[in-house]
């Protein structure tokens, strides 16, 4: 025990020793701020082992220990507890955070309750009694810390006022909601069971405390993205600060549900598509080939068997024959699709058809099917068989064909043979003056140049490069060089 020095006779009385037992701490002052007496309790939740090392007074205590609230503010001058008491104030469930002066001590977590003890109608003594709650502060730090950063979405519901304290920033991203639109609103106001059928049931247990099973419902987020969302909500209890709460819980339904929207549209898109296609199409199961579905082309353009049974079974339609199906079959072992598989059947008239059949391995609904589709190549096959004949029977006799090509190579030749020939009389026809004419030509000269160079008169130049251009059928010097180079002419008297 501590003693103040003051009156030791009370510090020994049964009273305290009783009192120095308990594991709640105790610290009585004196009305003029003194601190008179503290259990051991008291003094190893402050770290200290005697009265003194807490302070003489008041104002040493607070010296020697900063106070904080829970949200980390520190507690103002003339609002710590003991100067609460010492002003005559009682109070409840005052939680502090007690930061020693020595920063190699730990921090604690004190609930502090006040009281004023009095003897003959005077106040005798304050009261202080600690509850050291630092391993329930440790573990809900740690509970806010996991629940804030655990992704599935996730609110927590005071039972006794029925309101919202947490939600974690998984249930804000879910519903882009702000948490000041959530918290301090009532399971009414923010009605987180709402359309589940279960939902009288699910307010009962959450108002009772007991666990509630997982339910649908639709949680309304006023203009947020589509205004309503579909989840599964369920709720367990749990203590939050001693108080009694509910745990919910929370999964999204909205990428399912679009998921299922999408799927929908898909299947209602593929029916369309079936049933509209032209070329008949068939949906059979793809271990035994029972037929599951025929769009409208393949009832109209395939003929049933005469025995056909009532509904129509695959086999009941001419193309598949017992051979066409294990033939089928025996092609879809090696491969998941089968492609321009010809199969042969009748038609109204009972002339013989051809199709092509592709086989393409689908799932419908979990199953594994086979989709089906026929072309009826039975015109083209015609064609192409009376095409081979014709020429077959143009063939037995070529010789007609023959002639003409010979002929046709002869007068080829003639042609080439006789361009050379005509070429060749050409530069004969030239005489000598004009082949020396058009050669200076291919060297460029002007007619000036070349009368200069041949020693002759310049309208005789010019009445040469004329015979030229007539002899040779061009109209210009250029023709006239573009002639000779093509010919191999080079000039002067070559022939």
């Amino acid at each position: 025990m501590s003693e103040s020095g003051k009156d030791p006779g009370a510090i020994q009385s049964p009273l305290h020793q009783l009192i120095a037992e308990l594991s709640d701490g105790i610290v009585l002052l004196d009305p003029d701020g003194r601190l008179r007496w503290a259990n051991p309790a008291a003094l190893e939740m402050h770290g200290v082992e005697s009265l003194g090392e807490l302070g003489p007074d008041v104002d040493a205590y607070r010296r020697r220990f900063e106070l904080y609230y829970r949200n980390h503010h520190e507690v103002g001058e003339g609002r710590s507890p003991m100067e609460r008491l010492l002003d005559g104030e009682a109070f409840e469930d005052v939680i502090l955070e007690v930061r020693p002066g020595d920063p190699e001590l730990p921090n604690r977590y004190h609930r502090v309750r006040g009281r004023t003890l009095s003897r003959e109608g005077r106040p005798d003594a304050l009261a202080l009694i600690i509850e050291d709650i630092t391993e329930l502060m440790s573990a809900e730090e740690r509970f806010e810390r996991s629940f804030n950063a655990n992704p599935a979405p996730a609110l927590i519901c005071r039972l006794d006022s029925q309101r919202f304290i947490r939600a974690n920033q998984g249930f804000l991203d879910m519903t882009g909601l702000e948490a000041e639109e959530i918290l301090q609103h009532s399971i009414y106001e923010f009605d987180v069971f709402a359309h589940s059928p279960q939902r009288e049931s699910a307010i009962q247990r959450l108002c009772a405390g007991r666990s509630i099973p997982q339910t649908e419902a639709v949680l309304h987020l006023g203009g947020r993205g589509d205004g309503s969302k579909c989840v599964i909500v369920a709720g367990q209890p749990i203590d939050v600060g001693n108080a009694p709460c509910m745990l919910l819980t929370f999964t999204d339904l909205e990428p399912a549900r679009q998921a299922q929207h999408a799927l929908r549209q898909s299947e209602a898109l593929f029916a369309t598509v079936f049933q509209m296609s032209p070329v008949p199409t068939a949906l059979v199961s793809a271990d035994s080939l029972t037929l599951i579905e025929a769009n409208a082309a393949f009832e109209r353009d395939l003929v049933r068997r005469a025995d056909a049974s009532e509904p129509p079974g695959l086999e009941d339609y001419s193309p598949f024959t017992p051979q066409t199906r294990r033939q089928l079959l025996k092609a879809l072992e090696k491969a998941s699709h089968v492609e321009e598989m010809e199969v042969h059947g009748v038609d109204d008239a009972n002339n013989p058809t051809i199709y092509v059949l592709a086989a393409e391995a689908v799932e419908i609904n979990r199953r594994d099917c086979l989709l089906l589709t026929l072309v009826d190549i039975s015109e083209r096959k015609r064609y192409e068989n009376q095409l081979s004949d014709a020429i077959e029977t143009v063939m037995k006799d070529a010789s007609w064909f023959t002639r003409t090509l010979v002929e046709k190579l002869a007068n080829v030749r003639d042609a080439g043979n006789d361009a050379a020939l005509s070429d060749q009389a050409a530069l004969a026809d030239l005489s000598v003056r004009e082949r020396d004419v058009l050669g200076l030509i291919c060297e460029g000269l002007s007619d000036k140049r070349i009368a200069a160079r041949l020693e002759l008169a310049h309208s005789t130049v010019r009445n040469y490069v004329a015979s030229l251009y007539q002899k040779l059928g061009v109209h210009s010097r250029g023709e006239a060089i573009v002639w000779a180079r093509q010919r191999g002419f080079q000039g002067g008297s070559e022939t």
